[in-house]
């Protein structure tokens, strides 16, 4: 419920995913449950959120960045996830295709963003109040703890 009434407050949706099959799955499970998208029955959409959303006049949140977390220091992704992120790369492509209305961006290289190390680069942008963009890299404090943030390289 209380994920429900975030997403029908929200406007814009950033998505972390990490390398892994169970987040491009969740990933796929995200677009289905908010927008509709690929539900295992016909059944189910009279009763899906976004349907009882739109139902209701209002607008879905769209899909504004897609945060792709562990990723090795100093090359990039990995090359196993890699795979996996590509992949991810080319469910969403697929989807601008089909759903372009969903998405707050156009093209696929806007879609996505490399997070070295989402776990606290997330932590400390939410205990600041910061969206990622105005999150500086370097030292940090949080709650009078220093936290070192990695630019992406």
């Amino acid at each position: 419920m209380y994920t429900q009434i975030a997403l029908a407050s929200a406007q814009l949706l950033v998505l972390p995913v990490m390398a892994d099959d169970s987040s491009r799955r969740a990933l796929q499970n995200a677009f289905s449950l908010v927008y509709g998208l690929q539900l295992p029955s016909a059944i189910y959409a009279a009763y899906a959120f976004g349907t009882k959303l739109t139902n209701e006049q209002r607008a879905l949140p769209r899909v504004h960045l897609i945060a792709k977390n562990r990723l090795t220091q100093y090359m990039g992704a990995a090359s196993a996830y890699a795979a996996v992120l590509t992949a991810i790369d080319g469910d969403v492509k697929q989807l601008l295709k089909t759903n372009p209305e969903i998405f707050d961006f156009r093209t696929v290289d806007e879609a996505f963003v490399e997070v070295r190390d989402f776990q606290t680069t997330g932590v400390v942008a939410f205990a600041k109040g910061l969206p990622f963009s105005r999150l500086g890299t370097g030292r940090q404090s949080v709650n009078g703890q220093r936290v070192d943030i990695k630019g992406a390289g």
